[in-house]
């Protein structure tokens, strides 16, 4: 069965990744209330079903996406029950085609792997190489669920948080899109 821990509002003893040091670190500069559970290794939405429940939210889908050259860079950010449509995405920004980002490129500019994307790696990013955009279905959701930098440590926050303290602080601007 997969493990998820009971819901606590500390950061972890030990840091797993230096992005999940950096994440737990600026929610505390930012003062930003959450809620995380330590978990078995959740790299699909599936594992996310119990840690949606024990965390009472529902966990959004990050993908990694890039153009063909992968020199344009694209967070996007999703409804975890909503399938990916590349080409109403692309329509929506205006770019052409689009595609999942390469495994080595989680690292170099996520500083995460497969499965830990999340919107925190704006926290290394201050170059903005990485465009966030935004299902609008996430911006009205209360609460944003998502990886704290690892595949085994996943939090709870308010959206409005993510989207009025943690982006402006990263300096990062963001589109919602609907799709």
């Amino acid at each position: 069965m997969f493990y998820v821990s009971k819901a606590m509002t500390t950061a972890p003893e030990e840091y797993k990744t230096p992005l999940q040091k950096k994440v737990y670190k600026t929610l505390a500069e930012l003062k930003i209330y959450f809620e995380r559970v330590d978990t078995d290794e959740a790299i699909t939405m599936e594992d996310c079903v119990l840690i949606n429940k024990k965390l009472d939210m529902d966990m959004v889908k990050t993908l990694f996406l890039c153009n063909k050259k992968k020199t344009l860079f694209y967070l996007f950010i999703t409804t975890d029950h909503k399938p990916f449509d590349t080409r109403r995405f692309c329509e929506a920004l205006g770019i052409s085609r689009v595609s999942f980002a390469p495994r080595e490129l989680f690292e170099d500019i996520l500083g995460t792997k497969i499965g830990a994307a999340t919107v925190y790696s704006v926290l290394d990013d201050w170059d903005r190489t990485i465009q966030i955009v935004f299902d609008e279905e996430v911006t009205a959701m209360e609460y944003y669920g998502c990886s704290d930098g690892t595949t085994t440590g996943y939090m709870k926050v308010k959206t409005e948080d993510i989207l009025h303290k943690i982006l402006p602080y990263s300096k990062h601007k963001y589109k919602i899109v609907s799709i």
